[in-house]
């Protein structure tokens, strides 16, 4: 494969229904507007990739990621694809931010890698198979309806539930006590407020929920509010994670150097993909700070190769890869199993995924030369 070059690279624009919209406290999701890209080689063998570019947290969209990944392709075609390290170079280079695209191409040249190799990607990554227990998240609705959907989930087989909060203490505090209610004693919930409160109300709420035994909070204030972070961090009876605060490794290194987290929360279209995830974890574990997995709105196949991710980095103790569950249809082929909250990995070369070719054949597209 040392004279393999990239011939033709397809994008796809992934769009998949939701089962209902999905209410954060900075926004409503309705549906799955994904990027897909498909890297072909002149040896004959296709890396698959997906990108989940969410407007309101990584400020790319669908149609913005279609037409620079135009360009980001022409980067690649006539180059060595194996050499995934030079090629995602010469894409940052070229383009700064849009970390959910670059994504989508990190992941197909690290899926075609492993494929050359004949391993799995979690072998390529130098992991094993580990036990990876996914938690299923619940958005923003009525406290009733979100306990009900609670018990529903433990009598699923999952060993927790992640819960959107942000949007008020008072009704955080009957949603939680509700859902507390609802799965009893000794179940794990964790709470995620995407930035929904400001540091003094975030204190308030954590001491007031940490009553129904919290597990963790993710992202209790606005992303950029490092000192604010830092600041509930010391006051909280709660663990405090950060999310929408780490999309790099720089910005890793700065939450370690100022004691602002407990934890962080990786991924990997926040973290441009593969490579990137791996630094920040790399950051994560010399603190002495441990990380979750976490998702926006992927497929199965983009997942499959975070739950690779997962079981390649033992310092990940976290798992939140339950975004295929909120989809209406599931086009992937191969890729991950679900068995109840139990994430079973496939051992095909690569991450193992794929999209059914005649779901990609109702797909707008268009091939790069």
């Amino acid at each position: 494969m040392a004279d393999s070059v990239v011939t033709h690279v397809e994008i796809f624009k992934l769009n998949i229904g939701l089962l209902e919209p999905f209410r954060v406290a900075i926004g409503t999701i309705r549906q799955a507007t994904n990027i897909l890209v498909k890297v072909h080689t002149s040896h004959g063998l296709t890396g698959v990739g997906e990108g989940s570019p969410t407007e309101f947290i990584v400020g790319e969209s669908q149609a913005s990621d279609f037409e620079a990944a135009k360009s980001l392709a022409r980067l690649l075609i006539g180059k060595n694809p194996l050499a995934v390290q030079e090629r995602m170079n010469e894409i940052d280079a070229f383009l700064v931010g849009n970390p959910s695209l670059k994504c989508a191409f990190d992941m197909a040249l690290y899926d075609l890698l492993a494929k050359s190799a004949g391993l799995p990607l979690y072998a390529l990554l130098a992991g094993e198979k580990r036990p990876i227990y996914t938690c299923r998240t619940i958005g923003i609705g009525e406290p009733e309806i979100m306990a009900r959907q609670a018990a529903e989930i433990k009598n699923s087989g999952f060993h927790a539930v992640k819960v959107k909060v942000g949007l008020g203490r008072a009704e955080d505090i009957r949603r939680i006590q509700a859902i507390r209610e609802a799965v009893g004693d000794g179940f794990p919930i964790r709470i995620d407020a995407n930035q929904g409160w400001d540091p003094p109300e975030a204190v308030l709420a954590l001491r007031d929920l940490a009553r129904f035994d919290i597990q963790v909070c993710e992202q209790p204030v606005a992303h950029w509010n490092y000192a604010g972070l830092k600041h509930v961090r010391e006051h909280s009876p709660i663990p405090i994670m950060a999310d929408e605060s780490v999309f790099d490794p720089h910005d890793a290194f700065k939450l370690a150097s100022m004691g602002a987290c407990d934890l962080l929360n990786i991924k990997l279209a926040k973290s441009g993909g593969i490579a990137g995830a791996a630094k920040i974890d790399a950051i994560a574990q010399a603190a002495g700070i441990r990380c979750m997995v976490g998702c926006m709105i992927e497929t199965r196949l983009a997942l499959s190769a975070a739950a690779h991710f997962v079981s390649a980095h033992p310092n990940v103790r976290l798992v939140d890869l339950d975004s295929a569950f909120f989809q209406a249809e599931d086009p992937v082929v191969g890729g991950i199993t679900y068995e109840g909250g139990l994430v079973h990995l496939p051992d095909a070369p690569g991450h193992g995924a794929d999209i059914d070719p005649g779901f990609l054949a109702g797909l707008e597209s268009i091939t790069v030369k």
